[in-house]
C-alpha cells in the first residue's frame, strides 16, 4: 500500500471510530518512556531486499472480510485491535484484526507519532516492533529460508534507521532486531547497528519457549558478547515468547495480561541464573512492560537462597545473586501503586516509567497526570530518576535543551 493511499485511509477514518485530536497536556515532568510500540507501515520492506528475495518479503494483504493483514513465509500475522487502540473510542477497542485506517497514524508514521509523544508530553521512547516481527525479530529468524530471514531482519532494521529514528534521533531511541537463526550473523547484526548509533536491541524473553535455545545453552554467547562490547542494552519484552501457559478454557486475554509479572519474574530469575550477568559485569538487561511488583521479592528469594541453601555458589563467583540483579537490570513500570514502597528494596536506580503507546493498557494521552499521580509525591530526586535520568543514562539518550517545553524536571 503506498502512502498516498494510507493518507486516503485516514482521510476517511472518521467513520472508523477515531476521535479527534485531544489538546497537549501540560508537561510537569521530563517522561522518557521506555516501553512503546511501533505498528510496521505497508510498503516497509519496498526496495530494501536484493531482487531475488524482494518478492518473499512480507506484504500486507487484504483478506475476503476486508481485514488487513501481514503475509510472509507462507502464514498469516494480524494486527490484533487491543495492539493498536490509542485515540480510539473505549467501545470500539477489539481484539479483531485492525485496519491500519482504524488505526491513529502515530501507530505507524513516525512525523504523527512524535506529535503524539508531544500531546502525552514524553520526551523520547524506546519502540519495540509489533506482530510481524513477533516484538523480538523471531518470526524472521525462524523463517525458512535463513537467507530471506537474515535479509528481512537486515531490512527491518534499515528502515528503522532511515524512516524512524533519523527524522528525529532526540526523540527516539535507537533499537533494532537481530537474527536469532545464527549466533555469529545475529551478533554481527548487533554490531552493524552499533557503529550506526543504536544503543539497544530486543531479544526473546524466554527462547526455549519459541523453540530456540535455551538461554542455559551457550548458544548466546557470541550474541551477549556483542551485546557486552558494543554497549547495547537487551530488552526482554513480556510476550516475546507468548502468553503464560493457559488452562483448558480460560480467557485467554484477561488473563494472560493479568500474568505479565509472572512472565517477566520467570524471564529475569532464568537470565539472571544463565550467568551472562554474573560473567560480564556490564551486561545490561531491561525487562520490558512486566512491572516491577515482583522485584522486592525476587530479591528477597535470592537473599534467602544464599543464606540458607547456599545455592548461590551455582555462580561460581564471591557475587551475591541479589547484587548481579541490581548490578545488570533494570525494570518498567507504568504504575504498580500498591508496591511503590518496596522502590528502595528494588533500587530506585533501575526504575524506568514506560506509557505503552499504542495498547490498551497505555497512558495516551494523559502520562503526565498518571506519572504525576502515582510518583509525583515522592522525592525530587528519584522522580527525575525514574521520569527520565535512569532511561537517559542506559540508553546514553540525550536530555532536552533547557529551552524545551520537555525540559521540566531536568536537573542540570
Amino acid at each position: 500500500m503506498a502512502a498516498e493511499t494510507i493518507k486516503l485511509n485516514w482521510r476517511k477514518s472518521e467513520t472508523h471510530g477515531l476521535l479527534p485530536d485531544p489538546p497537549p497536556r501540560a508537561i510537569t515532568h521530563t517522561l522518557i518512556s521506555v516501553d512503546d510500540h511501533l505498528v510496521e507501515p505497508p510498503g516497509m520492506f519496498d526496495g530494501r531486499l536484493t531482487a531475488k528475495l524482494q518478492d518473499l518479503a512480507p506484504k500486507v494483504t487484504e483478506t475476503e472480510e476486508g481485514h488487513e493483514v501481514w503475509t510472509f513465509d507462507g502464514r498469516v500475522f494480524f494486527q490484533v485491535g487491543l495492539n493498536a487502540v490509542v485515540g480510539r473510542k473505549r467501545e470500539d477497542w477489539k481484539v479483531e484484526p485492525t485496519r491500519f485506517d482504524e488505526m491513529r497514524p502515530g501507530c505507524y508514521d513516525i512525523h504523527k507519532r512524535i506529535r503524539d509523544m508531544d500531546i502525552n508530553g514524553v520526551w523520547a521512547s524506546v519502540n519495540f516492533p509489533s506482530q510481524i516481527t513477533g516484538f523480538c525479530g523471531s518470526v524472521f529468524s525462524r523463517c525458512s529460508d535463513p537467507e530471506l530471514g537474515l535479509a528481512v531482519t537486515r531490512a527491518w532494521n534499515d528502515w528503522f534507521y532511515d524512516e524512524w529514528y533519523s527524522p528525529y534521533p532526540d526523540r527516539i531511541v535507537p533499537m533494532g532486531i537481530t537474527f536469532l537463526g545464527d549466533a555469529e550473523l545475529g551478533a554481527a547484526e548487533i554490531r552493524r547497528n552499533a557503529a550506526r548509533g543504536f544503543t539497544a536491541v530486543t531479544l526473546p524473553e524466554q527462547p526455549h519457549r519459541i523453540d530456540m535455545s535455551s538461554i542455559f545453552s551457550g548458544w548466546w554467547t557470541p550474541i551477549i558478547e556483542a551485546c557486552v562490547e558494543t554497549g547495547t542494552v537487551i530488552n526482554l519484552h513480556v510476550g516475546s515468547t507468548g502468553v503464560a501457559a493457559m488452562p483448558p478454557d480460560a480467557p485467554m486475554v484477561p488473563l494472560g495480561a493479568t500474568l505479565f509479572g509472572q512472565l517477566s519474574l520467570s524471564a529475569c530469575a532464568e537470565w539472571l541464573w544463565s550467568g551472562y550477568p554474573a560473567q560480564f559485569p556490564d551486561l545490561k538487561i531491561a525487562m520490558s512492560e512486566g512491572g516491577i511488583g515482583w522485584v522486592a521479592m525476587l530479591h528477597d528469594r535470592l537473599e534467602n537462597i544464599i543464606d540458607r541453601s547456599g545455592y548461590g555458589k551455582y555462580f561460581k563467583s564471591d557475587l551475591r545473586p541479589a547484587d548481579v540483579l541490581h548490578r545488570n537490570f533494570w525494570f518498567c513500570t507504568i504504575d504498580d501503586p500498591s508496591t511503590l514502597s518496596t522502590r528502595h528494596t528494588i533500587g530506585v536506580e533501575n526504575i524506568m516509567f514506560e506509557t505503552d503507546y499504542p495498547h490498551g493498557d497505555g497512558t495516551w494521552p494523559d502520562s503526565q497526570a498518571v506519572f504525576d499521580e502515582f510518583f509525583g509525591a515522592l522525592p525530587a530526586d528519584e522522580i527525575a530518576m525514574i521520569s527520565h535520568e535512569n532511561a537517559a543514562a542506559l540508553f546514553s539518550h540525550p536530555l532536552p535543551p533547557a529551552a524545551s517545553p520537555h525540559a521540566a524536571g531536568v536537573r542540570r
